[in-house]
């Protein structure tokens, strides 16, 4: 599902037109980014936590030629799952995974 798809659902189920339902969805968003960036965290109680996390500095290494390389401290957004979501996703019947695809079940 894309953000296209969202804004569908939201003017739908809320009467809404097109572009009246995107600027709901687009503001939604960025007040959440907001949020996220002046807090660092955000909580939708049974959805999930947003989090910014810090990530060590480290070394990464070429796979083909072996070569070093310092890779340095950075900040990423995380999201844990709301007690009620994981719930909802574990009896949901609308997508399930197959696992990993790895090259050789590609055959």
């Amino acid at each position: 599902m894309i953000k296209a798809d969202v804004v569908k659902k939201v003017a739908k189920r809320l009467g809404l037109k097109g572009k009246e339902a995107l600027a709901v969805v687009d503001e939604t968003i960025e007040a959440m980014k907001r949020v996220i960036i002046r807090h660092g965290r955000l909580e939708i109680r049974d959805f999930g936590i947003f989090q910014i996390k810090q990530r060590k500095p480290r070394v990464g290494r070429n796979p083909k030629d072996k070569v070093q390389y310092p890779i340095p401290l950075r900040r990423v957004v995380t999201f844990r799952m709301g007690k009620e979501l994981k719930r909802e996703s574990a009896s949901s019947t609308h997508r399930k995974s197959s696992g990993p695809k790895t090259s050789q079940g590609n055959k």
